[in-house]
This record gives structure tokens, sequence and C-alpha cells, in this order.
């Protein structure tokens, strides 16, 4: 399976593309950030994400999309970019019929490195040790799209087997 993470942001949106054969591996495809200059249009700097994660659609083909879910900030400004930048991602994805998952910060912290509330120098450095790179993925929201679809590996693929599980039931399958 292939995933796309994507770590929104209106001046920097990581994205990492990570593939993995069995559970519990994964590796690096591809990673990089989309850059918008602070001071333009918001239409040119939403259409400027949109471009720029289609290219990583069209040259990576994944098999779903990992988006980091918005959380409050006290930064309203912030959040509404952050927010902006995801539906963004997810409407691209959408259009070609991609499923698409949201995962709060906590839960790709603790995907990743056993704790919830791991702090992004962690992260970074389990995101090196997981995909065995040589280096640490620079900027952070490059390591954050990269542990976002780490976290969509894992995670996704043991909520899909719960929720295949859940339906047997429901249908009378699993008795």
């Amino acid at each position: 399976m292939r995933v796309l993470g994507v770590d929104p942001g209106l001046t920097r949106c990581g994205l990492g593309v990570v593939d993995s054969s069995r559970p519990g591996t994964a590796s690096l495809v591809d990673v990089g950030v989309l850059r918008t200059p602070a001071d333009a249009d918001i239409g040119l700097r939403l259409h400027g994400i949109e471009r720029g994660v289609e290219e990583w659609l069209d040259r990576h083909n994944p098999d779903a999309v990992a988006v980091e879910r918005v959380f409050a900030q006290a930064n309203v400004r912030t959040v509404m970019g952050t927010a902006q930048a995801g539906a963004v991602a997810i409407a691209c994805a959408a259009r070609r019929g991609l499923p698409v998952a949201l995962h709060t910060p906590s839960e790709v912290k603790a995907a990743v490195t056993g704790s919830g509330r791991a702090d992004k120098a962690q992260v970074t450095t389990m995101v090196t040790r997981l995909l065995r790179l040589d280096a640490r993925p620079t900027p952070a929201d490059a390591a954050d799209a990269l542990a976002l679809a780490i976290c969509h590996l894992w995670r996704g693929a043991a909520l899909a087997r719960m929720a295949a599980a859940q339906a047997g039931l429901r249908t009378g399958a699993g008795r």
C-alpha cells in the first residue's frame, strides 16, 4: 500500500509518500514541502497548493491520502490556514476517488513514537529510524507528513480490519 501524507499549511505544506508491503514495515518513496509566499493572495496560495498536491498524486499514484486533522489553537488565523490547505488536499484526493483519512497530531505521535505527547524532535527521530533514513527529514513539515503516512499505514490497516470484523458481526457472517 502507498500513502501520501499531508501536513497542511499555507506557507509550508509537507508531503510524504511511504510504501508498505506488510504490516509494521514502511519505506520512503518521496518527501518534500510545498511553499507559498505569506504575502500572496489567499486564492493564489490555495491554487498553488492544489497544483502541487495534484502533481504529487500524478507522480506517486497513492492508494490513500492521510491528512492531519486540524485541532483548536489560540491562533485562529493559523488554524484557518491549516484547515484551508487540508481541505484542498482532501478535495484533490476525492476528485480521484482516493480514500482520505484524518489523523490528529496525538494519534500520529502515538503511532510513530508510542506516546501521544511526543515532541517534534522525537517524531522526527522515529520517522528517521522507521524509514531507515541516513539523514533526518527537514523541515519539520516534511517529517510530519511522513509520520502521517506511517500512522495511516499502521493505524489505518488495523481500523480497516476492525471495521470489516464489525460489519461481519452485523450481518451475521462472524457468528
